[in-house]
């Protein structure tokens, strides 16, 4: 028997697409950590620091469809390739951005890491749909998002550990110092992000190389080409559950970067000198360090729920219906908000940290949703439309930001309430929409 031909050839190509997974991860949740690190280091206000994320998701929205379009053209491979080529220069901006101290200047190195995240996401999500058995798609995506799930605990750590300062500078603090040491501290803080950024960047153009010399199966080549050009929004009408997919994807991502972003404010407001006991002890918390570094180690913890969750979730789905077991999941996270609101102080902070558990699911299932039963000629449009849809990424935070000058961060709970219901509505009823395949 000729053992190489019974190997699967989807096996390595998978796998080194999960890595992708791992990559965009560590991008998403630094952003939390950034969003309260600029406030002091730029002097911003909350919903200055929150365009943090509307730069970061607004790339997404600008650069998926090109993605998709470059994708059909040139293959996955070479929209990956153009992904981490994309990524790594934006993280490298970081560098002459923290010396000039240009708050545009950050914000198009997160567009810029944000548009390669565009064609990635583009590309792997939907690859390792098409990698395998169809009636497998959900599952698959939802096992390679688990290492997005185990990357995205780093960011606050990294956050914790390298980014925020060592020392507290609160109002009563900057009373007692004088403009000119004020402005070195500022400066100081800017510059801590370089170190970080710079890694990032490494590790990423490692990566390039290794995808340029491997071996990727363009599946559904040929298909593509048979079937011709497609009018990439067309397919809204078309398809009523990519439509609406498309929705829920934007709400989905909305909530998301309203609670990851404000995370550490969120524990701030809601409680300031009260920490979780494991929590202090899992990390070796000290009594010297501030209470956003506190913060930044509930919301690490919180992505270690994030992670457990997509595992959970990932396993249920290979014994229930994918639609079923992410109906419970966004219900207890409807729930869960309304907790949060209601309840305040640490059990909110309980609260919104068990929401990233229910959240773990969403993204992927969504996305696998949105673009079942497509053909291959229409199913990378239709990728690069629900990748879009995480503009919603950039809409979301700063009208959180907002509402939290009604009186405090709870009210900025209204958000991530909203669209969590849609999220529940849609995968309750995408089952019954006319286009959705049976």
């Amino acid at each position: 028997m000729n053992q190489p031909s019974t190997r699967n050839p989807y096996l390595l190509p998978f796998a080194l697409v999960c890595s992708l997974f791992f990559l965009w991860g560590i991008a998403n949740s630094l952003n939390g950590s950034l969003i309260r690190h600029f406030q002091f280091a730029l002097d911003l206000k909350r919903w200055q620091a929150g365009i943090v994320d509307s730069a970061f998701y607004f790339g997404y929205f600008v650069m998926a469809i090109p993605a998709g379009i470059f994708m059909r053209k040139f293959g996955y491979k070479r929209g990956i390739l153009a992904g981490l080529v994309l990524y790594a220069a934006g993280a490298l901006l970081f560098y002459p951005a923290a010396d000039m101290r240009v708050y545009a200047f950050f914000l198009f190195a997160l567009f810029t890491i944000a548009s390669g995240l565009a064609f990635l996401e583009t590309a792997a999500n939907l690859y390792v749909t098409v990698l395998g058995d169809k009636k497998d798609a959900e599952w698959r995506i939802n096992f390679a998002q688990s290492f997005n799930g185990i990357s995205i605990i780093l960011g606050p750590v990294i956050g914790s550990l390298f980014i925020f300062a060592k020392k507290e500078y609160t109002p009563d603090v900057l009373a007692t110092m004088t403009a000119e040491q004020i402005e070195a501290a500022r400066i100081e803080e800017a510059l801590s992000v370089q170190g970080p950024y710079l890694v990032v960047a490494g590790v990423v153009l490692l990566m390039a190389l290794l995808f340029a010399f491997t071996r990727m199966p363009e599946v559904g080549r040929e298909e593509e080409k048979a079937e011709g050009s497609v009018p990439i929004f067309s397919l809204f009408s078309r398809y009523r559950h990519l439509t609406l997919g498309v929705l829920a994807q934007f709400a989905n991502v909305g909530a998301q970067a309203t609670l990851w972003g404000y995370f550490v404010d969120f524990k701030i407001d809601f409680a300031p000198t009260q920490h979780l006991g494991f929590v202090n002890s899992l990390y070796r918390v000290a009594d010297t360090m501030t209470p956003e570094q506190i913060a930044g180690f509930h919301a690490s913890f919180a992505f270690v729920l994030f992670m457990l969750g997509r595992f959970l979730g990932t396993w249920l789905m290979s014994r229930f219906e994918a639609r079923r077991v992410m109906m419970f999941y966004s219900l207890a996270a409807v729930v869960l908000v309304v907790l949060a609101f209601v309840l305040g102080g640490l059990a909110g902070i309980v609260c919104l940290m068990l929401t990233y558990f229910c959240q773990s699911i969403m993204f992927p299932t969504i996305f696998a949703l949105s673009t079942k039963g497509l053909p291959p000629a229409e199913s990378k449009l239709a990728s690069s439309l629900v990748i879009m849809a995480i503009v919603g990424g950039a809409v979301m935070p700063p009208l959180a930001g907002l509402l939290s000058t009604l009186g405090g961060m709870r009210w900025a709970l209204l958000i991530p309430f909203v669209c969590f219901v849609y999220v529940l509505w849609y995968v309750n009823n995408v089952h019954q929409l006319k286009s959705y395949p049976k």
